[in-house]
């Protein structure tokens, strides 16, 4: 997100803080975030009570659009399984962009070593929002066991997208789909939603 010269300080910080970790991790410095954002160290200070407060409110604020990317453009009208393979479809087609680097939700998970970095804790629940959201689609499509298919589904995304963000797998060639789609078959997901008497993807 380019940081425009008529947004709020906090938003310009707030703009730099995403870009600036995504890119280059959670341990940029304060004086390249402010540098990037344009606000001075005393400005940032007066808005935030530290970086790392400053970079999970970047986290928060930016967990709306990701999780967004994810939901299925008409959801009342697609079956559960369907709904759970557009968000790997949504992963294949994001690991295309050039600037792409994994999950950033994840990337924080893997750098923070603290349980309580507030950073930490907005990526945490932002990945068992996406867990309770797989478990649920798994329940409403007769999975099995929909607590383990959530599970297994997080375990797939979270290693697609780490694999891809590190340049080390393509997901191109649909790897990531195939894959869930493997795990939606052998958890015994319907092919059809019988509230809706129509045929799901796989």
């Amino acid at each position: 997100m380019a940081t425009s010269e008529k947004a709020s300080p906090r938003d310009r910080l707030l703009d730099a803080a995403a870009r600036l970790s995504y890119r280059d991790g959670v341990s940029v410095g304060i004086e390249a975030l402010c540098r990037a954002a344009g606000v001075s160290k005393r400005s940032m200070y007066q808005l935030f009570d530290s970086k790392d407060a400053m970079l999970a409110a970047s986290l928060e604020r930016g967990a709306p659009w990701y999780e967004a990317r994810f939901t299925h453009p008409d959801p009342e009208s697609a079956s559960p399984r369907e709904r759970i393979l557009y968000v790997f479809e949504r992963l294949e087609q994001a690991s295309l962009d050039a600037g792409y680097h994994g999950c950033p939700y994840l990337a924080v998970l893997v750098e923070l070593k603290d349980p309580e970095h507030p950073a930490g804790k907005v990526a945490r629940e932002v990945k068992e929002r996406l867990a309770a959201a797989f478990r649920a689609e798994a329940g409403r499509g007769g999975a099995r066991d929909p607590e383990l298919l959530a599970r297994q589904l997080l375990l797939v995304f979270d290693g697609a997208s780490a694999r891809a963000g590190a340049g080390v797998e393509q997901l191109a060639d649909g790897l990531a789909t195939a894959t869930a789609t493997a795990l939606l078959d052998a958890a015994g997901m319907r092919r059809t939603d019988p509230a809706q008497g129509r045929s799901g993807q796989g």
